[in-house]
């Protein structure tokens, strides 16, 4: 994530801004310019009469913009949204906004990587879609199905989600992180697409056709195999390869983010931002020599606050040759 600045006065501000605390100027996020910018400002930086502020600024906490002649009210980001809570559910709403704010993040991510977004508008039985459901009133599963993606907004609930990690005995759980593992299995369908990539993923992950049910039972009635560090990047992933593929794909999106925000703080070097990425074996180098020391960094940081570390997981060969395929995949087009 870049550091955004007001261009009506200087003040630093966050990816989450619609409006610039110091000089109370309107600011919106153009995914197209990938950058905050102060709408109809006296420069004429964004003219009012081109473009329009999401439709669910109110209710989503959305600061994007939409191109005045769109028809849609909605951002590229909350047209990807199929259902959500009702607007009576006060508590479910504020789930919900919480989990337009992860979504948000991760669409400006798969855009910088250049990674195709494909709708239900634009493909109605396989494109990609969100059911942001509570389940304070009837069972949620989070989990994803032929590009539906279903997240369970009691996720955004922090001591609910503690609870779960704690009892699922994870090192990490969050909303990001749950739309980045289930948007995975999305493009496992997206990015999987030829023989020769299916080989080589059978060669890092196993079979994607292993009865998935029952390994899932298998999972939760054996638990992970012992030895399961040497080989995957969490014990969760060891349950299926879909999983293992989907938790992989999470993770290189976690490097490559907290990658790019370092760098935009000056913490990592200029280079390493997404919209300078580097494809190829060497790309994938580069990305781990500097993800290694900063994220040492990061979690000794994390130490000294009193908190556990930031990034929990150890990346041993196995897990990196995982990681250098979704790399390749994901920057095939750069």
């Amino acid at each position: 994530m870049r550091d955004f600045a007001c261009s009506h006065c200087g003040q630093q501000l966050a990816f989450e801004n619609s409006v610039c605390l110091s000089c109370g100027s309107p600011i919106a996020y153009s995914l197209t310019d990938r950058n905050l910018i102060v709408v109809g400002d006296t420069d004429g930086v964004v003219d009012a009469d081109t473009f329009r502020m999401c439709a669910n600024l109110h209710t989503a906490r959305c600061n994007w913009l939409v191109d005045a002649d769109d028809p849609s009210d909605l951002c590229a980001s909350c047209r990807l949204t199929r259902t959500r809570p009702s607007d009576d559910d006060a508590e479910a709403m504020e789930a919900y906004a919480d989990t337009e704010d992860a979504k948000r993040r991760l669409v400006v991510e798969l855009t910088e990587l250049d990674l195709p977004i494909t709708g239900r508008a634009e493909d109605p039985t396989g494109g990609l879609t969100f059911d942001l459901l509570s389940s304070r009133f009837s069972p949620v599963v989070t989990g994803h199905e032929d590009g539906v993606i279903t997240i369970d907004l009691a996720e955004g609930d922090d001591v609910h989600r503690e609870q779960l990690r704690v009892s699922m005995d994870e090192p990490y759980r969050t909303l990001l992180g749950h739309v980045r593992h289930e948007t995975g299995h999305y493009y496992f369908t997206v990015l999987v697409d030829d023989p020769e990539k299916l080989k080589r993923f059978r060669e890092l992950f196993g079979d994607p056709d292993t009865d998935y049910q029952a390994a899932i039972d298998r999972h939760y009635s054996e638990g992970a195999p012992t030895g399961w560090e040497d080989d995957y990047v969490s014990s969760y992933a060891t349950m299926h390869p879909a999983e293992d593929w989907a938790e992989t794909f999470a993770h290189y999106l976690h490097i490559r983010d907290t990658i790019d925000t370092a760098a935009a703080f000056g913490f990592a070097p200029a280079g390493a931002t997404l919209d300078r990425s580097q494809p190829g074996p060497a790309g994938f180098d580069r990305l781990i020599e500097l993800w290694l020391p900063l994220v040492w960094s990061l979690n000794m940081i994390n130490r000294s606050m009193g908190h556990t570390d930031l990034y929990p997981f150890v990346l041993p060969g196995p897990v990196l040759e995982k990681l250098e395929f979704v790399h390749e995949l994901c920057t095939a087009t750069a």
